[in-house]
């Protein structure tokens, strides 16, 4: 299409994590320019609101370069943000954050979420369960400034201007897909996941940053630290893999209902059928 590859993956954006993120590779970044893969350090993490901005100057850039932006990832998050836009949310203040980290040591998730439940019941519904990040963060904003996330949000304006983009997501056949992430988790470890892994937590991080939550650190991490096997340490991240690609799925079917699909699987049937869909913009 002779565009410019705009990264919307949120682990993919750390540095250092190109094996365990399945980052695009040297062939793959030879092929076109691309843009937020593996630039940011895994010891700042980065907001999906930092991401938009970044993100946003990039895809302006390119237009005024005259070619097309092509925004990729797996982050459904970043691209409700692109194209539905991001809630104007003060700075929360640091001792509201600090206060949140300590109640919700001490309260567990349970009541944490009934508590949220109370202030912002859609986000208590809707935020996974074992997402303390982002049930700390709604409660944090309603602590902050008296006015749910959720409200805060239905107040968001576009980031991209209406008709300025399309867009197409990917749901291959589920059992083939599985298959595929298995594959891959065996060859993301055969081409120096372990060393990835074993640099980064040799840094002594905060647990809490989103690069150690990348998936597969957690169980590539526990084999480093002799507590488990190897093959049994593949297992749980292929399983965490798949869990992760089925919570990509729904959120596509209630955030993405009315984007075009591309079903088939094979790369070249994936790409008559784009074509179909969406004959290449133009500047």
């Amino acid at each position: 299409m002779g565009g410019e590859i705009v990264n919307a993956d949120s682990m993919q954006l750390y540095a250092g994590l190109t094996a365990i993120t399945a980052g695009p590779g040297a062939e793959e970044l030879a092929a076109a320019p691309h843009h937020l893969f593996g630039t940011v350090d895994p010891a700042d993490g980065w907001s999906v609101g930092r991401w938009l901005r970044a993100a946003s100057e990039l895809i302006a850039e390119i237009r005024a370069r005259g070619r097309d932006a092509v925004v990729v990832g797996g982050t459904g998050l970043y691209f409700s943000a692109l194209t539905r836009g991001l809630a104007d949310v003060p700075e929360i203040p640091a001792q509201i954050r600090e206060m949140a980290a300590v109640e919700f040591a001490a309260m567990g998730e349970e009541a944490f979420r009934a508590r949220l439940a109370e202030a912002d019941p859609a986000a208590a519904a809707r935020i996974a369960p074992g997402d303390r990040q982002r049930l700390s963060r709604a409660w944090e904003v309603y602590a902050a400034t008296g006015v749910s996330l959720t409200d805060h949000q239905a107040s968001a304006s576009g980031s991209l201007p209406a008709g300025s983009w399309s867009a197409v997501a990917l749901e291959p056949p589920r059992d083939a897909l599985y298959a595929r992430c298995d594959v891959r988790l065996e060859a993301m470890v055969a081409g120096g996941a372990l060393d990835e892994v074993r640099a980064l937590i040799a840094r002594d991080l905060d647990p809490s940053l989103p690069a150690m939550k990348a998936v597969g650190v957690r169980e590539l991490a526990a084999y480093l630290r002799g507590e488990i096997a190897l093959p049994a340490a593949i297992a749980a991240a292929q399983q965490e893999t798949r869990r992760y690609a089925k919570r990509q799925m729904t959120w596509m079917r209630g955030q993405m209902g009315d984007w075009a699909r591309i079903t088939a699987l094979d790369h070249r049937d994936q790409w008559r059928q784009f074509l179909a869909l969406h004959p290449p913009l133009t500047g």
